[in-house]
């Protein structure tokens, strides 16, 4: 999970103190009502009307999304079946095409956060194959499911009110915001309290398409990595000094363990 923006903090203080907000449940009843409390919660917070109707007007309760919070397990289990199901021939051949294809954008990423060119392409291959399975799940239905749901709802109500600041701050449209089942977004599958402190764009400005544009993309991870911690002309490999802002990005050490064997694989001649 990215790290909560100030904004999202403050958004969660305030949803604590609400409380019929801060209702929960695990299944469709009685999500409408919390709903309807939880737009007044935003709407007090500084999320004009409009954006509020335009996002969570047509948000639903998904079961679905709760099946795959309650049932994660693939991160548990054996790194090296782990990294050979997703370190595959076609993916790094495939990844050596973006790192040609994106030669430019990377070098000027890397000049700019010391991030090299096959890190970034490894966690964007891992992420969402290079930018072709961004996700299907509207994000806002996916957050208000999982800010409803007991086990973790502070944390979602706080992504949640980002995501409408997402849509507030024109990045976004309500329509252009599906992507993974826990609320992730983009090539690289930021979630909206990381999109809003690390979006940015190929060229240094503040914003960026996360979905559209995968320089941009590339970019932001690189600034989130910068920003806890990475080591300009360091290694990433378990025990070097870059891991420990790789599990910044992913705190399972079998996915931040199979980055930086993609990474290796990719920055092979």
């Amino acid at each position: 999970m990215r790290a909560l923006s100030v904004a999202a903090l403050a958004a969660l203080a305030f949803g604590i103190g609400s409380a019929r907000a801060a209702q929960c449940g695990d299944s469709p009843e009685g999500f409408k009502a919390w709903l309807e409390d939880f737009k007044q919660v935003a709407i007090n917070d500084g999320v004009s009307p409009d954006v509020v109707d335009s996002a969570l007007t047509n948000a639903n309760f998904d079961p679905s999304v709760l099946a795959h919070d309650h049932g994660q397990a693939a991160l548990q289990g054996n790194y090296a079946a782990f990294a050979a199901r997703h370190i595959t021939p076609a993916r790094i051949k495939r990844g050596k095409t973006m790192l040609v294809a994106y030669a430019e954008p990377l070098d000027r990423i890397e000049q700019r956060y010391g991030v090299p060119g096959p890190v970034l392409v490894a966690i964007w291959g891992l992420e969402t194959d290079f930018g072709s399975g961004l996700g299907s799940y509207p994000t806002f239905s996916a957050l208000a499911t999982l800010a409803y749901d007991c086990r973790r709802g502070n944390l979602y109500r706080a992504e949640l009110i980002d995501a409408l600041m997402i849509v507030q701050r024109g990045l976004l449209t309500p329509s252009q915001m599906r992507g993974a089942w826990a609320g992730e977004l983009g090539q690289t599958q930021f979630m909206p309290s990381a999109y809003l402190k690390y979006g940015v764009s190929s060229n240094g400005g503040r914003g960026g398409n996360l979905i559209g544009n995968s320089a941009d993309a590339l970019a932001s991870t690189a600034n989130f990595l910068q920003a806890h911690g990475w080591q300009r002309g360091a290694k990433w490999d378990e025990g070097q000094p870059n891991f420990a802002a790789i599990l910044e990005w992913n705190n399972a050490p079998i996915y931040a363990k199979t980055i930086g064997e993609f990474a290796d694989r990719l920055a092979e001649p």
